[in-house]
Order: C-alpha cells, then structure tokens, then sequence
C-alpha cells in the first residue's frame, strides 16, 4: 500500500511539473505571434512613412460671407430661415427705408431748385446781352449826335469869324455880334455834353458787358451745382437701395439671430451665408513633416463624416507663417523661459472633383484625415 501511495504521489508530482511546461509553450507562441505581427505592423508603417505624410489636424474650409448692413435702421421683414439655400441676389432682410427715402425726396428737390437756377441764370444773361445791345445803339445815337455838333460848331465858328470881321468896320451891330459869339459858344458846349454822354454810355456799356460775364459765370456755377445735387440724388439712391440686403452668392444661411423690429447698426454683422461654390481642406502639418512636402502632390482626404470613403485631392498653397504667429497672442521667445515647441503650418488641400456627391455635403468644421504621397 506504501507503494501505490507512493506511485501515486510521484505520478501527481510529474503531472504537476509536466503542465507549466505546457502553459510556456503556449505563451511563448503568442508572444512570438505578437512580436511577428508587431514588427510587421511596424516595418509597413516605417515603409509607408518613406513615402506619405499623414496628420489628423486638418479640417474642412469654405469661404464665410457674413451678411452687413450698409446702413443703420429698423428691421421690417427677414425672408429667409435658418440653413435655407439661397442664390446670389435673393432677398435676406428688408429695413424701414422711410427716413431714407425722405432723403431722396429732398435731394431730388435740391437737384430741382438747381435747375430753375440755371434758367434764371440764363434769362439774366440775356437780358443783360440784350442791355449791351441797347448801350451799343445809344452810343451809335451819340455818335451821329457829336457828329452833328461838330458840324453845328463849324458852322457857328464860320458865322463867329464873320461877325468878328464886320463888327470892326461897324457893318453889324453889337447885338448881331454877341448872337454869333453866343451860338458858337452854345454849339461847343452842346458838343462837349454830347462827348460826356458818350463817355457814359461807354461806362455803361463796360458794366452792362462785365455784368453779362458775371452772370455766364453763374449759369457755369448754377450747372456744376446741378451736378453736385445729381450726384447728392444718385448718393441717396443708392443708400436707400442698402435697405433691402441680398445674398451675395450663392450658398446656406447660418443661424439667424435678427428679428423684425430689431435695431441693427450699419456694419454690425447680423448673420453669416456659407458659401456653396468652393470647399477645401486646411491640414496643420508639423514643421518636421514638410521637408519633402511641396506644391501638387497628390492627397488623399479621408472625410470622418464618411467612413471607409478617401477623396482625392493636391497641395495647392503653404501658409507665409505658422498657425502661432496668427494667434490673438503669439507666442516671443525673448520673454520669459523659453519652451521649444513644434510648430504646426496649415497646408492648403484643394479637391480634384468638386462635383463628387460627397464633396457637396462637406461642411466647415469638419474634421478629415489627410494622407500626401510624397512621391
């Protein structure tokens, strides 16, 4: 009985020690099976950084018009809703144009009172050419007048000389003398009145012709007003036209956080419209990754918000500086405890095929893959 318990014991001891052995084998198996797979895994992950970049920073972009008001007023209609497909030049908000349109009343006046200007300025032109016409022919009269005096002078000089001969051999009488002295002298004044007449008329003509350039003057002054009052109409025009904002292209509206009855400021920034025409993708690259990076190289884009899709794409543009340098707060070295940090570059990633079904429902914001063949 010794024995067979002895046996026994032996055979469980044997047991014992046989089955760790077995265990080993087992573990030493799986280990080898991950170190293969594992190097495997590593070894292609090594030959595919060779000859790709990939980073996971990267995101979709599109162009952001933000929808501003020209002008400072009340809101009467918005006609559009949140996320609604808008085309270039529909209608998004309507302001209360009507303190903008008593303004285009009121230059339209203006513009008005500067054309009767012009007419009263051209009537008082010819009215005062007509005046220098007038002159003109009082100076012809005066003329032919003095002419006529000289000839009545000559005439009493004659006589004079005569009477002055007979009065000394006593042929006339003292009377018939003083009559030819007094004509002569009556015909010489009579001739200088009619010379002074002249001289004024000829004043008066000047003025008349002066006071005629002034007035073209003011019909010149009166048309460049009509243009300045023109131009003052077009202005109002144009900023009563800023009361109704349209699209300007083609796209998706954001969230809207305006509503009627609202005060808006001219330049405040009421909602924004995604633009439909163009996306692309910016991917935040490590400045250690850019040295065999460079212009068309191919990408392929894996989108998150499709899995198991790729989209073919090629570098299009490198950022003139890194992302830090765009920051509210950029980072300065020369201050402080200086900490090396890998710097990020955007990469701009354009699409081959903007017409892709998949390409078209990519929004801003969305989160992508990136992988570049470097080769």
């Amino acid at each position: 009985m010794e024995t067979q318990s002895a046996t026994a014991t032996n055979k469980g001891a044997n047991n014992v020690q046989e089955a760790p052995k077995k265990r080993n084998y087992r573990f030493i198996i799986v280990l080898a099976v991950l170190v293969i797979g594992g190097g495997a895994f590593g070894i292609s992950k090594y030959i595919h950084s060779l000859h790709h970049e990939e980073t996971d920073n990267a995101q979709v972009e599109a162009n952001v018009s933000p929808v501003i008001p020209r002008v400072t007023g009340y809101v009467k209609e918005v006609r559009v809703k949140d996320n609604q497909v808008v085309k270039q030049g529909d209608t998004l908000v309507v302001l209360d144009d009507r303190d903008l349109q008593i303004k285009v009343q009121q230059a339209e006046a203006a513009l008005a009172a500067a054309e009767v200007n012009v007419q009263v300025a051209v009537a008082t032109t010819n009215a005062a050419r007509s005046n220098i016409s007038s002159s003109q022919a009082n100076i012809s009269a005066v003329d032919a007048q003095i002419e006529a005096g000289k000839v009545n002078v000559w005439r009493a000089n004659q006589d004079y000389e005569r009477y002055a001969n007979l009065i000394k051999d006593h042929s006339i009488t003292q009377q018939q003398y003083e009559q030819a002295l007094a004509a002569k002298q009556t015909a010489e004044r009579q001739l200088n009145v009619l010379q002074e007449q002249k001289k004024v008329a000829a004043r008066q003509t000047s003025a008349v012709s002066t006071q005629s350039d002034a007035t073209a003057e003011q019909i010149n002054a009166a048309k460049a007003i009509i243009k300045e009052r023109q131009a003052e109409l077009d202005n109002a025009k144009l900023t009563a036209s800023y009361a109704v904002i349209l699209a300007p292209e083609n796209g998706v509206v954001s969230k809207i956080y305006v509503q009627p009855g609202q005060l808006v400021q001219a330049g405040q920034s009421l909602f924004s419209v995604v633009l439909s025409n163009d996306v692309w993708v910016v991917a935040n690259f490590k400045e250690t990754q850019l040295d065999k990076m460079k212009l068309g190289q191919k990408v392929s884009v894996h989108i998150d918000a499709f899995p198991g899709k790729s989209l073919e794409g090629k570098i299009t543009s490198f950022s003139p500086a890194t992302g830090a340098r765009f920051a509210l707060l950029p980072p300065d070295n020369a201050s402080g405890n200086f900490v090396k940090v890998v710097q990020r570059l955007p990469v701009k990633i354009e699409f081959n095929d903007l017409n892709q079904a998949e390409v078209k429902q990519l929004r801003p914001g969305m989160n992508v893959l990136v992988d570049v063949h470097l080769d």
